[in-house]
């Protein structure tokens, strides 16, 4: 399923998937907050963990037993800061000069634990794809939680920066976990594609995706442009996401003969 947001996003919170109507199997809400210098939100829940991922700006984010200054220039140059706060815990946001914008991530989890502030240090850039499939597949993950470093949370949560030209979030995988995509590119107006199972969608800036179980869901980027992403997945009660299901058709690529046919060699 593609929801598109082809304007800029409005000042305030703008919800773009709720646990109701037809996209209620998610189990997760996930908006965007855009503040304005001085502006002011105050976010609480007493059923929801909540993160908050801040998606360019400056600005003070304080929480129950802390508070913290923040700066990100940019997605695609620069590391998250991202806060993940448990259930009753009150979280204020307040923006500076230039002001600011952020993404949230909610779900319902019972469990209490300290809320955590991850640094642009801990989510560090990894390459990954290097010396397979001629590197076509080729990007930047930064993975700032998951069940290896969180398993009192319901969440796991990263990013991904797709090269131009390159693939990503292949070979083609899936799991049963519903799990949320929302892209920005740069250039704005670029774009890429993806085939949710088998459905394909022209990806543009600001569009939302959500995968569902059992659906594969590799991604390309438009040469030319680069294409930055947000994942989300939700645990399942009993089935907690660990690693992936690569399509079994498609696995062999990420082999030492991945490239069964070379385009550079002269036919015979």
């Amino acid at each position: 399923m593609q929801i598109r947001h082809r304007t800029p996003f409005a000042r305030g919170f703008t919800p773009l998937v709720e646990r109701r109507g037809q996209t209620a199997d998610m189990l997760m809400d996930f908006g965007v907050l855009r503040l304005d210098a001085g502006s002011e939100f105050v976010d609480a829940s007493d059923l929801d963990e909540r993160a908050w991922l801040l998606a360019g700006g400056s600005g003070r984010i304080r929480w129950d037993g802390g508070e913290a200054e923040l700066s990100r220039p940019n997605l695609f140059d620069f590391s998250p800061w991202c806060l993940l706060v448990p259930r009753g815990c009150g979280v204020t946001l307040t923006a500076r000069s230039g002001g600011m914008e952020l993404y949230r991530m909610a779900t319902e989890n019972p469990r209490a634990y300290e809320p955590r502030l991850y640094t642009p240090q801990e989510c560090q850039s990894e390459f990954r794809g290097e010396g397979t499939m001629r590197e076509t597949s080729t990007r930047i993950v930064r993975t700032i939680f998951d069940d290896t470093t969180r398993r009192d949370t319901n969440l796991v949560l990263g990013e991904v920066i797709g090269v131009p030209g390159k693939w990503s979030s292949y070979p083609p995988h899936h799991h049963p976990q519903p799990e949320i995509y929302h892209y920005r590119f740069l250039p704005s107006q670029g774009f890429g594609l993806t085939a949710i199972g088998d459905r394909p969608y022209i990806i543009h800036d600001r569009d939302t995706i959500l995968i569902r179980d059992g659906e594969d869901h590799p991604q390309v980027t438009a040469p030319g442009y680069a294409m930055w992403y947000l994942w989300v997945i939700r645990h399942l009660d009993g089935n907690r996401y660990g690693i992936q299901t690569f399509t079994e058709a498609h696995q062999w690529v990420t082999g030492p003969e991945s490239a069964i046919w070379n385009p550079k060699k002269e036919g015979t």
